[in-house]
């Protein structure tokens, strides 16, 4: 079956006590739009990023997240997640997001995405949602989905399929990461091996090592 984009959402302003920014404004709330959207390197066209020290920039450009998985948090609490309810720009449907390997690149629409790592849950999450215990279950769950930086800029769109076109032989997946970084540190020597992962965890990775040796 051939992967492809269920929706693509851009955030709007909330402005909510939960919200991480300093002026108490969030763009987790993401909505979905009809037709192509561009992207650019930083992003997609009229989303709206609030807490950029965390979000955004060009390892963070696009967030995905499986719409399977949003279905499975749907029958766990007991209410619809409406696609974009994750804070996510790309809703996927028949992807192995988690499995995703660090580095792999999806062809969507007229551009071109590489997968960079997992998203971590914070309390602005779990704000939105009103659960206060939803870091924790989002952990366990561990079923994270997967930030995107841009290889090529162009347009995107619900229904574009997703098309792996690129991955590398090491093996290292969204989930690994995730894993290795929360409740299974066994896993941290695996993320040395991923040389397309971001700077900022395998320099992580090591300190835990090494702290652990």
């Amino acid at each position: 079956m051939t992967g492809r984009v269920a929706a693509v959402n851009l955030g709007v302003v909330t402005e909510a006590e939960w919200a991480g920014d300093a002026s108490g404004r969030s763009g987790i709330d993401k909505r979905p739009v009809d037709g192509p959207v561009p992207l650019l390197a930083g992003g997609l066209v009229g989303d709206f990023i609030a807490e950029r020290a965390h979000h955004g920039g060009p390892d963070k450009a696009v967030y995905a997240y499986a719409e399977e998985d949003a279905a499975w948090w749907s029958a766990e609490i007991g209410r619809a997640v409406r696609p974009g309810g994750f804070g996510e720009n790309l809703t996927t449907y028949a992807v192995d997001v988690t499995g995703a390997v660090i580095g792999e690149q999806w062809a969507i629409g007229t551009a071109v995405l590489q997968v960079t790592m997992p998203r971590t849950p914070c309390t602005t999450f779990a704000g939105f949602w009103g659960m206060p215990d939803l870091i924790r279950r989002f952990t366990v769950r561990a079923t994270p989905g997967a930030y995107l930086r841009v290889l090529r800029e162009g347009e995107v769109g619900a229904g574009d399929p997703i098309e792996v076109v690129e991955r590398p032989a090491h093996g290292v997946t969204i989930g690994e990461v995730f894993r290795a970084t929360s409740l299974e540190p066994e896993l941290l020597p695996r993320l040395l091996d991923a040389e397309d992962l971001p700077v900022a965890i395998r320099e992580k990775a090591r300190r835990r090592l090494a702290s652990r040796a």
